[in-house]
């Protein structure tokens, strides 16, 4: 029998936690100060997003993953030092109702 380690995650879920390690994977190939700048600047980053954006909007945290792989992959580039975070915000706004 297996030994259950807490809630299961979902496949969203999963991929949010993929690309956090990827990152801090990619921060250990740069410089010390480099590296803590990245680490930083990813902790707020998925912090901040994970109290802002509300789970049932697939189509935003799905656009926030895409966005994500592509800084990732540019993160492990060797010409790449650091990142610099990019605020973006979209209005709730109710649709109409007709």
């Amino acid at each position: 029998m297996g030994v259950s380690r807490g809630p299961r995650l979902s496949g969203i879920q999963k991929q949010v936690l993929s690309l956090y390690r990827g990152f801090l994977r990619a921060a250990r190939a740069k410089s010390a100060e480099d590296r803590q700048q990245i680490e930083s600047l990813v902790s707020s980053e998925f912090r901040r997003n994970a109290k802002e954006v509300d789970r049932k909007n697939f189509l935003y945290i799905e656009y926030l993953l895409r966005r994500a792989k592509k800084q990732l992959d540019q993160l492990r580039s060797s010409d790449v030092v650091g990142l610099s975070a990019l605020n973006v915000s979209f209005s709730q706004t109710k649709h109409p109702t007709n």
